[in-house]
């Protein structure tokens, strides 16, 4: 995808794309959730109460709350030929393929990988634009079963395209919820949205010269300096006591 489709993506769907170029540092993500706190939902290093925002969020995601409606899930699936509009695929191809996977229903992605290839084939651009967002959406924010696109997060999608609804508080709804269940299951796997989160912990970890630099421009920041210690430093994050002492100066 050239610039120039690149920034109408960038100017549609905020910075997902972006962030599904982000490599998350994963063992970084497990060293956090140990540091948090169920009680006071909320990340404690030694005397630092660290919690992400919606400020924040908005800032990473590219999606700006303000004169948006916030999207809530109204535990109704989309019908099929609300998404067929979007996809260009027919709405009784997609009912035929659809799959329910443990209670999951949803689009194999397989499906939609090769109907964004068409598009890009045929040059049908705006289209294509619309079914990479989705696919991103899924990888990006709201992963669930592998190889499924769910039809719970393709209605949070359509939010977003159709009414520009805001998905920054059930990200972080979602997001809290994993950490949760983290707490109650120490096997669960945290999955919401790795990339965002990875982001809003790096830009807590190294001080920038300006404090009013984006997270994600903060992230790209670090790795163009080439600071190769940012694995070791939160690696470091495992021991609770020796992340005490190390948070102690680093955090901003």
């Amino acid at each position: 995808m050239d610039q120039v489709r690149r920034q109408a993506f960038r100017k549609a769907y905020g910075k997902i794309l972006d962030l599904a170029m982000i490599e998350v540092f994963v063992e970084a993500i497990t060293s956090l959730a140990q540091y948090y706190d169920r009680s006071l939902r909320c990340f404690m290093f030694g005397d630092f109460q660290l919690v992400p925002t919606i400020e924040e969020f908005e800032a990473i995601l590219g999606c700006l709350l303000g004169g948006r409606k916030p999207y809530l899930f109204s535990r109704l699936y989309p019908s099929m030929a609300i998404v067929a509009k979007v996809v260009k695929i027919l709405a009784q191809e997609l009912d035929r393929v659809k799959q329910n996977r443990n209670g999951v229903v949803g689009i194999p992605r397989k499906n939609l990988e090769e109907k964004a290839k068409d598009l890009a084939d045929q040059r049908e651009w705006t289209s294509f634009v619309d079914v990479l967002a989705l696919l991103v959406f899924r990888i990006v924010i709201f992963p669930n079963v592998d190889g499924l696109v769910d039809l719970a997060m393709v209605d949070a999608f359509l939010a977003y395209h159709y009414n520009k609804e805001s998905l920054v508080i059930v990200v972080l709804a979602y997001a809290y919820d994993t950490f949760d269940l983290r707490c109650e299951k120490s096997s669960a796997r945290i999955v919401c949205c790795t990339p965002a989160l990875y982001v809003w912990l790096v830009s807590h970890v190294f001080c920038h010269e300006s404090r009013l630099v984006c997270p994600l421009q903060g992230h790209c920041m670090c790795a163009e300096k080439g600071k190769t210690n940012l694995e070791e430093l939160l690696a470091g994050m495992v021991s609770p006591m020796e992340g005490r002492r190390r948070w102690s100066f680093v955090l901003m």
